[in-house]
């Protein structure tokens, strides 16, 4: 069943992605089209990886609920995927419940230690470190959020016991698997955590050589972290020798960090209601702050304010609007989003209609040079200037059960392969320089307290019906480019009637303050003359490409989609 299971995963790797519902182990090619017998209640995986897809099918078989699924993914991504999401990072997660009709929003981002400073990525008073010095020190590295997140999901939303939950990612890591290309890509990759010891031990073969695609990975080390934390439940992550292990890593040079034992054992995920607003037919719903959820919302009420939503991919003006839109939540989002356990976020207010009618009034018949300036929102505070400089990592996924229980997941561990540093097999987070660090900073938003979360732009999004009932799920990688990708998939699919795997494949836009970064080989030249001439002039993007997975239900029944630009692809179990 397993063998059926990767053979279709394999087909619609290179198709890049694929439309409908077909069932995982029927392999023709012709039968990705939307299923009759997935009409109403779809049990569905969709990945980054055939074989995190695999184990959570496997789990849905054995009569695993969606949020064990999604924990079994988990951990076969933190393997198969190591250079972007992990156990030594974080996760936001959205579920919706079917008996229910409840969605709930749990909150698994990492947190500084007790011991940070807002000047502890500086070298010198006035002096920040360079990104690469401090993506690679132990300073970067924040309290890891993972296991704390699905632990805490799992009490609510688990089914099958804890244990039987890391049988895939453990025999996988012990029999080993097939590296892929992107994966290549990464462990030969230029960025400076691709060069340091801990990285090439990990992933140098039995010749002494780096891995190459079509080579095989084995990890014995991270099964036998699994197998510790499979009988020591969450505790044994956060306490005994594996924290004692990720104290002593972080503490080593270069700039040791200043996580303890304390900080370690006092960290909790957090249980908190989602944001939810009207979004055409549906309703959206987001994670609150340190998420960036407030920003895709209010992105998303711009470009029906704007008219955006009513034109059509092949029209100029909709992209110009898509972009000027862009900027203006940037804005706002940049300097008003941290932790609100530290900050007040004004929520409500970036979301009110009469803010969002003076924000899109801003938007004229020309790009505004150099962007546009953060509004002020009802309840706003009055922050300092943001900083932040967020790398392209992360990964996303969703899964529905056979009940209809659904969840939709964005994980970490900030930049490719973290920190650069391994402990028990797995690559630790360098999350903390996703905070506003640069000099003269401490006052924004998003500046440096002990204790606190970072901002994130991870934003894994449900759609519901007027019913309340399950409609959709989606979320993308990317860094501060999430909000721009999953917008762009919402606006093709919801707005613009496209299939779901045809609005994911729409070319990607980033209009971020003074820059339009995108995938400029992949667009009409008419468009991008039509732009430039109005003042967008895009420019090939750099770092990690979009990676959006998600479900959407049409009158005719289901679809999902994978994005063409990674190795994505979704499976189903045996009924």
């Amino acid at each position: 069943m397993r063998q059926a299971t990767l053979v279709l995963a394999l087909l619609c790797l290179g198709l890049g992605a694929c439309r409908g519902a077909p069932d995982a182990r029927d392999p023709r090619p012709g039968s990705a089209t939307t299923s009759p017998a997935l009409a109403t209640a779809p049990a569905i995986v969709v990945a980054a990886h055939p074989l995190a897809v695999q184990a959570g099918t496997e789990v849905l078989e054995r009569g695993g609920s969606a949020m064990d699924a999604a924990f079994a993914v988990q951990l076969t991504l933190g393997l198969v995927e190591p250079q972007s999401s992990g156990i030594g990072g974080g996760a936001f997660i959205v579920s919706y419940d079917a008996r229910s009709g409840r969605v709930e929003a749990y909150l698994g981002r990492e947190q500084a230690p007790a011991s940070a400073t807002p000047t502890m990525l500086e070298r010198a008073p006035g002096q920040p470190l360079s990104r690469a010095e401090a993506m690679l020190s132990g300073r970067a590295t924040g309290v890891p959020a993972t296991i704390a997140v699905f632990d805490l999901a799992l009490r609510d939303h688990g089914r099958l016991p804890w244990a039987q939950l890391f049988d895939h990612a453990v025999r996988t890591a012990e029999d080993g698997f097939t590296v892929t290309p992107r994966l290549e890509r990464h462990i030969h990759g230029p960025f400076p955590q691709a060069s340091t010891d801990d990285v090439r031990a990990l992933f140098t073969g039995p010749d002494g050589k780096l891995l190459r695609a079509g080579d095989t990975l084995r990890n014995p080390e991270y099964a036998r972290t699994l197998r510790q934390l499979a009988e020591g439940g969450a505790q044994a992550f956060y306490t005994g020798a594996l924290a004692q292990a990720i104290v002593a890593r972080t503490t080593q040079p270069p700039l040791p960090g200043g996580m303890t034992l304390d900080d370690l054992a006092g960290y909790r995920a957090e249980k908190v209601e989602p944001i939810c607003r009207p979004l055409r037919d549906y309703r959206l719903c987001v994670p609150p702050p340190p998420s960036s959820g407030v920003g895709l919302l209010q992105l998303m009420a711009l470009l029906e304010e704007t008219g955006a939503t009513a034109l059509g991919p092949e029209d100029p003006q909709a992209w110009y609007l898509f972009a000027e839109a862009s900027r203006v939540m940037y804005a706002d989002r940049d300097r008003y989003v941290g932790d609100p356990r530290f900050v007040d976020v004004p929520v409500q207010g970036l979301l009110d209609p009469d803010y969002i009618r003076s924000r899109a009034a801003l938007i004229g018949a020309s790009a505004a040079p150099g962007g546009y300036p953060h509004g002020q929102p009802a309840g706003a505070p009055t922050p300092g200037p943001d900083r932040t400089s967020e790398p392209a990592g992360t990964t996303h996924f969703v899964v529905v059960d056979g009940q209809g229980n659904a969840v939709s997941v964005t994980a970490t561990i900030e930049s490719f392969f973290g920190s650069g540093r391994v402990v028990g097999g797995f690559l630790l987070n360098n999350e903390l320089t996703d905070f506003s660090w640069s000099a003269g900073a401490e006052r924004a938003a998003n500046g440096i307290t002990p204790g606190k979360r970072p901002r994130s732009s991870m934003t894994p999004s449900l759609l519901l019906d007027a019913q309340g009932r399950l409609a959709g799920a989606i979320g993308s990688p990317g860094g501060n480019s999430i909000l721009a990708y999953v917008s762009k998939a919402l606006l093709g699919a919801v707005y613009w009637d496209m299939p779901l795997a045809d609005a994911i494949a729409l070319p990607n836009l980033v209009a971020l303050g003074s820059r339009f970064n995108g995938e400029a080989g992949r667009m009409d030249p008419h468009l991008l003359q039509t732009l430039r001439q109005r003042g967008v002039d895009v420019q090939p993007g750099s770092g990690e490409d979009s990676g959006l997975h998600g479900i959407l239900r049409r009158d005719a029944g289901w679809e999902w989609g994978a994005d063409p630009r990674r190795e994505g692809t979704a499976g189903h179990p045996i009924r």
